[in-house]
This record gives structure tokens, C-alpha cells and sequence, in this order.
């Protein structure tokens, strides 16, 4: 049996104002890989002190979800309606569970002030059924809450989750992993079959898979059942992730449910202004979009 179930390529999508993301999940035959919902790569961008606010990711609502923001380079200001202000730095994480209902802004204050390369990725993990209505709630983690280990020429953290007996002091609410790993050239790790569904993309350089090669901006999902190897064809940049299958969920814009009704309360929640924007910034208020996009 192959080892690549199937490989998806990232395509090109603008958040507004110019900001342009690689989206890899949802895709059409690929909708999660475990919880994981959606993956957007960010970057990488140079920008210039002085930067138009047009860049920044705008006061924006979100239910039944978390997102997860681990970045490379570069910094952004998290804001929320739990009034949470929290700079995020490489190597960090940001999770915030949405639930029954959060807004926030990710503010690119940093390279506007001095400049900045950013680089990093966007992901939401869908909630269990019955967690889709928990209360919001807000964690930043670094550090020792996650693990990190540098051996045999593989770089690797934690971000969230739980694999191989370790586990990140992120507050996941469901079974899933989520690493980041920094491979030399001709090293290799094993990726164990743990979990159910897996995913491995690579940010830059070249991996081989079972024989297969994967180049930069592209997910390769694994089949189930086997252990698999992957081996840097050169300095490469890895993400692996997933988890156990939560079941089918629909998406409009930032809104992710089990339920096609919640959505549509949702939609009428954000349109009547509703749902309180962050605290500190609430000057901006975004439109619902016309279709759904699956954009944050």
C-alpha cells in the first residue's frame, strides 16, 4: 500500500488588502486531515516600516472552531473580545477556542513600526459535536509547554497535541498532533501511526516520502496503518498534523459547525452586530460576505 493517500497543492488566496495566503485545507476532495479544517500558509512577506493598516487581519468573528497562529518570522498583535493583547513571536503559540463565539484582529504592528519578514501558518482545529458551544477562551504558550528536541539532524516542536508519549500543554479538546520540524539534508524522522488521519507539508526545501518526492507548498496525506518515513532531499521546512475525525462539518467564511442552522444564527448574529468586536479595536466592522469562502 502507497504510503500518499493524496497530495494537495496550495493555492493562492487574498485575506483583503493585499495580504496573499497559500490555502491548502479545505480542498474539494480533502475537506479535513483529522480536526484540521483549514491551513493557510502566510508569507513569506517583506514589509517595510509604515505599512498600510489595508495588510493587518481585520476585527473578525468565529464559532465552533480553534485557531492556532505559529509563525517563522515576523511578529502580529492578537486581539480579542475576551480582551485579551497578546504579541505572538516565532517559535510561539496562539490558541484560541471560539466556541460559541469570539472575535479578533491580528495586527501586523510590529513591521510597521520596523519593519518585518513574515512567515508563518494559519490553522483552525474543528471542535467535538458536543464542545462546539463551549465558552470562548484564550491560551499563548511557549517555551517548555512545548516540547522541542534537536537529534539526528531534525529540529522539532511540539506545537500542540500529543505524539510519540509527548505532549504540548496547549488545551486541545480533542485527539490530535500538530510539529514543526527543521530537517538538514539527508536527515530523516519516522512519523508513527498513532493517529488516525496525518498530514505532512512542507514549507520550503524538498522531502521523500515512501519514495515519493514532496517540494515546497504542497500537503501530502498519508494513509492510515503505517508507519512512515520522511527524509530531507535538502534543508526542508516540515509540518506534520492530525488527529481523530471529528465528523463532517460545513464552513461559511470564519464560521465552522456541525450544523447548517448554526451557521445561518451565525451569519444573522455578525450582521446585526451582535457579537462584541475586540476590545481596543472595535473601529472596523467587516461585511458577511456574499459566499462563503472559508477565509478568516
Amino acid at each position: 500500500m502507497a504510503a500518499i493517500e493524496l497530495t494537495i497543492d496550495k493555492r493562492t488566496r487574498d485575506l483583503g488588502g493585499g495580504f496573499e495566503v497559500g490555502r491548502i485545507l479545505p480542498y474539494a476532495r480533502r475537506r479535513m486531515v483529522g480536526p484540521f479544517i483549514f491551513f493557510d500558509q502566510m508569507g513569506p512577506l517583506e514589509l517595510a516600516p509604515g505599512i498600510p493598516r489595508s495588510l493587518d487581519v481585520r476585527p473578525h468573528p468565529h464559532i465552533g472552531l480553534a485557531t492556532v497562529t505559529y509563525l517563522f518570522d515576523g511578529a502580529l498583535t492578537h486581539r480579542d473580545s475576551l480582551d485579551t493583547l497578546q504579541e505572538i513571536r516565532p517559535g510561539e503559540v496562539n490558541w484560541m477556542i471560539a466556541g460559541k463565539g469570539i472575535t479578533h484582529s491580528e495586527r501586523l504592528e510590529y513591521a510597521r513600526a520596523h519593519g518585518a519578514r513574515m512567515f508563518g501558518v494559519q490553522a483552525w482545529v474543528a471542535l467535538p459535536k458536543e464542545l462546539e458551544e463551549i465558552d470562548p477562551s484564550f491560551h499563548h504558550h511557549e517555551g517548555a509547554d512545548l516540547p522541542a528536541w534537536n537529534e539526528g539532524g531534525v529540529k522539532g516542536r511540539l506545537i500542540a497535541g500529543e505524539v510519540d508519549g509527548v505532549r504540548a500543554r496547549v488545551p486541545t479538546q480533542s485527539p490530535l498532533f500538530y510539529m514543526h520540524w527543521e530537517m538538514e539534508e539527508g536527515a530523516s524522522r519516522m512519523l508513527s501511526s498513532e493517529h488516525e488521519e496525518r498530514g505532512v507539508f512542507v514549507v520550503d526545501g524538498e522531502v521523500e516520502i515512501d519514495g515519493a518526492r514532496l517540494e515546497a507548498g504542497r500537503m501530502a496525506v498519508l494513509a492510515p496503518g503505517k508507519d512512515v518515513r520522511i527524509k530531507a532531499v535538502r534543508p526542508s521546512t516540515v509540518m506534520a498534523l492530525g488527529g481523530a475525525p471529528v465528523g463532517e462539518r460545513f464552513i461559511f467564511w470564519n464560521f465552522v459547525s456541525s450544523s447548517k442552522d448554526r451557521l445561518e444564527q451565525a451569519k444573522e448574529d455578525w450582521r446585526q452586530q451582535r457579537m462584541k468586536l475586540p476590545s481596543g479595536d472595535d473601529q472596523e466592522f467587516i461585511p458577511l460576505p456574499e459566499a462563503p469562502r472559508g477565509e478568516h
